[in-house]
Parts: C-alpha cells; structure tokens; sequence
C-alpha cells in the first residue's frame, strides 16, 4: 500500500478531508503538523511562492522521514509548506481546497471546490462538495454504535445543526421556528437531533426544550452521530453553515436533504454551494414544505482523476 504525507494546520475541518482523500485512493498516511511562527512569516509564504523559492525557514514543520508517494495539504497554513516539503522529497503535491493566492501551477493536483469558481487549470479537478469519508467499513461502525445507544422504532428524520459564523447566524428564536415547521412536517416519524462544537449554548437549551427520540447536545456528549444520520434516514434536515456536514448528507445514504438556510449573506461561498446543491437535485432549501431532493453526488470520477494526476 503507498503512503501519503500529509501537511496539515490541526484544523479538523482540514484534516479530516485530507484523510478521506488517502482512505478513497487506497492510501496509508501520516500526518505532519504545521505551523508558522507569526502572521508575517505566513504572509512571505505567498511572496516566496510567487518568486518560485522554497523557504523552508518560514514554518516549523514536524519531520516524518521515510518514502512517501505524494504530499497532500489543505487550507492555508498547510499549501505552501506542503509544496515545499514535497520539492524537498522530489515527490507529487495534491491541494485539497482552492489556494487562492498560491501559484497554482506549483501542485501537482487541485482539487477545488466548484462553489470557490476555480479557474479552468489542465491540474485543477473541480468537486461539488468538500471531501468526506467514503469507506462503508466507516458508516456502517458509525450506525453500530448508535444502535448502541438508540433503538429505531421505525423511519426517522434527522436534524444536523451547526454554528454562526462570519456569514451565518444561529439564533435560538430561528432555530425554534425551523424545528416547529419540521415537527409539522415529520408527523409519524421519529426526529434525531445533533448540535456540533459550534452551537452556542442558548440553542441547544432551545432544541432541548422538543421532545425529540434521540437527543445529542455537544456541549454534554461528544459522541458523533452524523454516520448514522446519512445511513438510516430518510431525511436531513441541515443548517446551512457548514458546507461539511452538507457535503456528507448529499454524498452517503439515500435521505432526502433539507437546507435549512440561517445565511446572513446568500451571495457567498456557502450560498453559492446551497444553489449548486439544488441544481444538482441533492438538496432543497426548506421552508416548511419538504422537498423530495434526494439525488447523490459521485465523486469517483474526480478522484480518479486525482489519482491519475499524482501518479497513485
């Protein structure tokens, strides 16, 4: 089996897609951690990339010696040193996420999300959604577990819930009136419930206030959810903040996908995903009226093409 490095900034958000790229392509890994010492040493990586030199004394990066086939990086504070730490090794670089700002032309591989409008580029793949886990083996540990703790009593609708942030707000008086239109709309079924990380505390005291079968708040219990959700299903309904969580419904399972829309900016990045998303067919924004958005993106076609670019 080949192994991958992967260069990564800590971010989960990050992280977890650099894994669900080696897991699809067949890869082992390992990880190195990134970081720079001030903003102005990252701000003269964009410098320093744009004048074609590798400076390595910019960032402090963990050394994992050994043969690697490829270098994988995503985000911001991992593209540069992961390109240099590949011409180091002579090996191939694949970005996941769109460097902006970075010469394009210095990687390998680009796997872009199309809502960033990437330019057309003979090494830039263009994906719908943010890359996810793709091994059954992942899904079906993630609804044992959850059988483990909740007994299904028949079909159920789940609701995935994220987080503000700089384009979205998360309000307990929006997050009420969102889950009184789906407990209208859910009669007969059972209703799940997940908050993340992200979910501030006067939210979750208003989604614990509904008599939901499954319960899961954040803030008391880590445990995830969400692989369950996406396998048992036969709707999600999913706050429009996190293009992650929207990216694993629209990509697993057969659940009919509800966006629950809580955009203070409809014309950003994360509007633009929603759009592409209901263009596609794989989801609905909800207002009340259940869609029947239930079609699944494939990305076996991209990631083929990623591994051919990288010679894996």
């Amino acid at each position: 089996m080949k192994r991958v490095l992967i260069v990564t900034d800590g971010k989960a958000g990050h992280e977890n897609q650099s894994k669900a790229f080696c897991d699809a392509l067949g890869c082992a890994y390992d990880l190195a951690r990134v970081r720079y010492p001030t903003r102005g040493h990252k701000a003269l990586s964009y410098l320093a990339d744009r004048l074609g030199l590798s400076a390595g004394r910019l960032f402090a990066l963990e050394r994992s010696e050994g043969y690697y086939a490829a270098v994988v990086c995503a985000g911001s504070t991992a593209f540069y040193p992961g390109k240099v730490e590949a011409r180091r090794r002579g090996i191939p670089v694949a970005a996941l996420l769109y460097p902006r700002g970075y010469r394009l032309s210095g990687f390998d591989c680009i796997l872009a999300p199309a809502f960033d409008r990437p330019p057309e580029r003979p090494n830039l793949v263009r994906v719908p959604v943010n890359l996810t886990a793709t091994s059954p083996a992942f899904y079906e540990a993630g609804v044992a577990a959850f059988r483990a703790r909740h007994t299904p009593r028949g079909p159920a609708v789940a609701v995935i819930v994220g987080g503000p942030n700089a384009i979205a707000s998360l309000t307990p008086e929006g997050m009420r009136r969102d889950l009184d239109r789906i407990f209208a709309a859910s009669e007969g079924r059972e209703r799940w419930v997940t908050t993340s990380r992200r979910t501030p505390p006067e939210v979750e005291a208003a989604i614990d206030a509904y008599p939901f079968d499954y319960k899961l708040l954040y803030s008391r219990d880590t445990f995830n959810p969400i692989p369950a959700f996406v396998s048992l299903c036969e709707a999600l309904y999913v706050t429009a903040d996190s293009t992650g969580m929207l990216s694993e419904a629209v990509t697993r399972g057969t659940a009919a996908v509800e966006v629950l829309m809580n955009l203070r900016r409809p014309d950003s990045k994360f509007g633009r995903f929603v759009r592409d998303l209901e263009a596609e067919g794989a989801a609905h924004v909800f207002e009340g009226v259940p869609g029947r958005a239930c079609r699944k993106i494939d990305l076996v076609p991209a990631l083929e093409r990623a591994r051919g670019l990288l010679g894996l």
